[in-house]
């Protein structure tokens, strides 16, 4: 399972769009505001994106980063309760700059503009659904919000198998801690939350807080991930994804690159830059070799010199694999060391892929640089069942 976390704003408006189904209806209106908002040129200024949402000119709103950054409000980086001008003013302050985060140091780039919804503290609650290999796990906190505190020793949990859905009946004993008068809510949002986690394959759902009042219900801070492998399943019902990089590590040309080249085959290739000076490079086959070669060079005390993790598997043609191979070697060849480096070509035992079809590209993108692996004075170690 790939699990890849999703803007906040995308996974607001693929709930709702699905939660309807299920009969639970909440606002998801929003929408992102990136760097070229400034850029006369640009299809998204200000004026654009204010002709395409003309709610926000009369409402309150809330603005924020929308780059995976965790206790944001802690930060400083939420704005709350503000005018159409403010958040303007505002936003166009911060987008560019720099800001350090839980020590993750990032630059801001991409804000989620939305309702300001008016609600009291007793009013948040904290909703979450996770996975593991025996199927859901159902987390709540009578009290969300910015102070949630310590929620794995606070949170009641309720175990869901792959095969059990809970009754409406369990869930509201499973939130018996709210008060009376919002149980049944809960109850019912749980489990239409549950039928869309299931179907649209969710990895993970954190809902902090959810707001619920005597007319509906309003996730106002959530975080999500989804199962990247199921997007054959899923496509329809997903629409175009937006999977960012992690805050504080921009994504690489040649990252988007083979996601652009997987995208387009049944095979898999995947790649992600983790230290682009890194000694170790891998260039493995087959998603459990990826896993098995990267924790084994993490074991041996070179975790911080690995610079990439990825895999090409399920029958790629021999032109796939050269196109993938030889954007490994141009990034492990633009910078040289004097201790050189280790190019590590591997795989499990192969079931239905042509080994030879794939080594016939590894060798031609080997032989394009077969010149600038010399001068970076690169040993490469290949063992191939």
């Amino acid at each position: 399972m790939s699990a890849k976390a999703v803007r906040e704003h995308y996974g607001k408006t693929l709930l709702a769009r699905h939660l309807s189904e299920h009969g639970v209806n909440v606002d998801a209106r929003g929408f992102l505001v990136r760097s070229d908002v400034k850029d006369a040129s640009s299809e998204h200024t200000w004026a654009s994106l204010l002709d395409e949402n003309p709610w926000a000119k009369t409402t309150k709103l809330v603005a924020k980063p929308d780059q995976l950054i965790k206790r944001r409000g802690k930060a400083g980086l939420v704005y709350v309760n503000k005018t159409i001008n403010e958040v303007q003013a505002w936003v166009d302050s911060k987008l560019g700059q720099t800001v350090t985060v839980d020590n993750v140091e990032g630059i801001l780039h991409t804000f989620l503009v939305e309702p300001f919804v008016p609600h009291q503290q007793e009013d948040e609650f904290y909703v979450a659904i996770t996975s593991d290999r025996e199927g859901e796990t159902l987390l709540f906190c009578r009290d969300g919000g910015v102070d949630v505190g310590d929620v794995d020793a606070k949170a009641s949990r309720l175990q869901c198998g792959l095969d059990r859905t809970p009754t409406l009946e369990e869930l509201q004993t499973f939130v018996k801690d709210a008060p009376v008068s919002r149980r049944t809510q809960l109850a019912t949002f749980y489990d239409a939350l549950l039928k869309c986690y299931r179907d649209l394959h969710f990895t993970l759902l954190e809902i902090n807080p959810l707001v619920v009042d005597d007319e509906k219900v309003t996730p106002l801070d959530l975080a999500a991930k989804i199962d990247e492998t199921a997007h054959f399943l899923c496509q329809s019902k997903w629409g175009p994804t937006d999977l960012p990089a992690p805050f504080g590590r921009p994504e690489f040309p040649e990252e988007a690159y083979i996601r652009s080249l997987d995208a387009k085959t049944g095979a898999s290739l995947k790649l992600t830059i983790l230290n682009v000076t890194g000694r170790v490079w891998t260039l493995v086959a087959g998603g459990g070799a990826s896993v098995v070669y990267a924790d084994t060079i993490c074991d041996l005390g070179f975790a911080h010199e690995l610079a990439n993790y990825g895999e090409y598997s399920g029958a790629p043609t021999d032109e796939q694999t050269f196109n993938y191979a030889r954007t490994v070697l141009g990034l492990m060849t633009r910078t040289r060391r004097d201790d050189g480096k280790v190019l590590i070509v591997g795989g499990g035992i192969a079931n239905f892929t042509d080994v030879a079809a794939t080594f016939r590209g590894l060798v031609k993108a080997l032989k394009m640089y077969r010149d600038e692996l010399l001068a970076g004075n690169i040993k490469i170690y290949s063992r191939r069942a």
